[in-house]
């Protein structure tokens, strides 16, 4: 019989969304709390007495303080670029010329391709990331790497084939049958397995011939509970490119649209200079964009409107973008969303903040049954942080009034430091 584990802390997740309800209704905390896992999975949560007193024979771990939450999710990233994170100075098509796709070819060597998504996955866990969801290459070495990787760890991704048929170098360029032939034989190998899911990945439009795009629609419509992500107006001279490139499209997401690539479990990466029947449509289908905050500045893209967006209706999840991103912690992407907001005249609640790098983001991916939460039943992906990891943040953190004024300093400043704990699928893999 597997083990029963009772972890003591502070507990807090989310009965709902804190942009739509007032956060009494929609936040669950317990400051003296505990909770119970046992074969991968949440038993049970609540008060520590009750908790104790109800599993006796569980072994006990004790937090003291630290602060147990569901472990982050990333919904946006690109594991292959983790070698060429930090790459300077450059917009969007001369980042990608200049530094992604010489990197990205590199990924035809199966063992390069598995000595990273180890990397990748090291590194993300040591930051408490527990899921995501991520482009890999057009190689099959490089998505069964990937994935052969984050089933040894017991860890929920998502991952696809990234597919590009023009507008690319040589070694990473296919075609629209190739495309098709690749995606679905790794769809039908890994989609369900273990605790691996396969999402539908053309790049964006301006690398997809229209033949492309169609071939990945018609699969998706023969495996509509897969995702499809890919990228959707992250620059204005991006959105230029492809208006010229699809001179009959009503906007960039009609690019999309007319190929069979919208739908309810699109995943729609930056989204930031986005028209009026763009959001409508978005918001009609149910589909989901991504927030990248830390790409969005670093190569200069432009200001998300997370608070428009959201008051529209949108599903909406939280992003390091690897390697567009400067950092691989939801930590830091938290605070990026916090400034990127403030740049736009709204100032994110700590609360909002947790909520989009947690249950946000499980439920942008259509898993927020399953990871993002602490509520009985759910996969025990568990993130314990230390609110006074270091002196500057613990000195902040002593004056606080409540828990939230407590966490910011930590969402504004910490790192991997503030990680204390981090459980994937019931199993400690950091911490003590």
């Amino acid at each position: 019989m597997a083990e029963t584990i009772l972890m003591k802390g502070q507990l807090v997740d989310f009965t709902g969304d804190p942009f739509a309800a007032p956060l009494a209704e929609c936040t669950r905390i317990e400051a003296h709390g505990a909770l119970v896992i046992r074969g991968g999975q949440i038993l049970d949560r609540g008060p520590v007495d009750r908790i104790t007193a109800a599993y006796p024979r569980a072994r006990v771990v004790d937090y003291g303080q630290g602060l147990i939450l569901p472990g982050f999710i990333d919904a946006h990233v690109h594991f292959p670029q983790t070698a060429m994170i930090a790459s300077w100075g450059k917009r969007l098509i001369d980042w990608l010329n200049t530094y992604t796709f010489p990197e990205e070819t590199r990924f035809a060597d199966p063992d390069y391709a598995a000595e990273i998504a180890a990397r990748y996955l090291d590194l993300t866990t040591a930051n408490g990331t527990t899921s995501m969801v991520s482009f890999c290459t057009i190689h099959p070495a490089g998505v069964e790497a990937f994935f052969a990787e984050a089933a040894r760890r017991g860890q929920r991704v998502v991952g696809g084939r990234t597919c590009m048929d023009r507008n690319s170098p040589d070694g990473l360029r296919d075609t629209a049958q190739s495309a098709y032939d690749e995606s679905r034989a790794l769809l039908e190998k890994w989609h369900g397995q273990e605790r691996i899911s396969y999402a539908i990945t053309p790049r964006f439009s301006p690398t997809s011939t229209p033949d492309q795009l169609a071939a990945l629609g018609a699969l998706w419509a023969e495996h509509p509970d897969c995702l499809m992500q890919t990228h959707l107006s992250e620059q204005t001279d991006e959105i230029d490119w492809v208006r010229s490139l699809y001179p009959q499209a009503r906007d960039y997401l009609d690019t999309y649209e007319q190929h069979g690539l919208l739908g309810a479990n699109g995943l729609y990466g930056h989204a930031i200079h986005l028209e009026p029947r763009e959001i409508d449509r978005l918001r009609e289908v149910g589909a989901a964009v991504v927030h990248c905050p830390t790409s969005n500045t670093f190569i200069g893209s432009g200001l998300f409107d997370m608070a428009g967006l959201k008051a529209q209706g949108l599903r909406v999840g939280l992003a390091t973008d690897t390697g567009g991103g400067s950092n691989f912690s939801m930590l830091r992407t938290m605070a990026a969303a916090y400034e990127v907001g403030q740049l736009r005249g709204v100032a994110l609640h700590p609360a909002q903040l947790l909520w989009l790098a947690t249950a946000g983001s499980a439920g942008a991916i259509g898993m927020a049954d399953r990871i993002g939460t602490l509520a009985p039943g759910s996969e025990a992906d568990i993130t314990v942080l230390d609110l006074g990891s270091t002196p500057a943040i613990a000195q902040r953190s002593a004056r606080a009034g409540d828990l939230w004024e407590a966490l910011f300093p930590t969402i504004m400043m910490g790192d991997d430091r503030a990680v204390q704990a981090v459980w994937i699928a019931g199993r400690q893999a950091i911490g003590a």
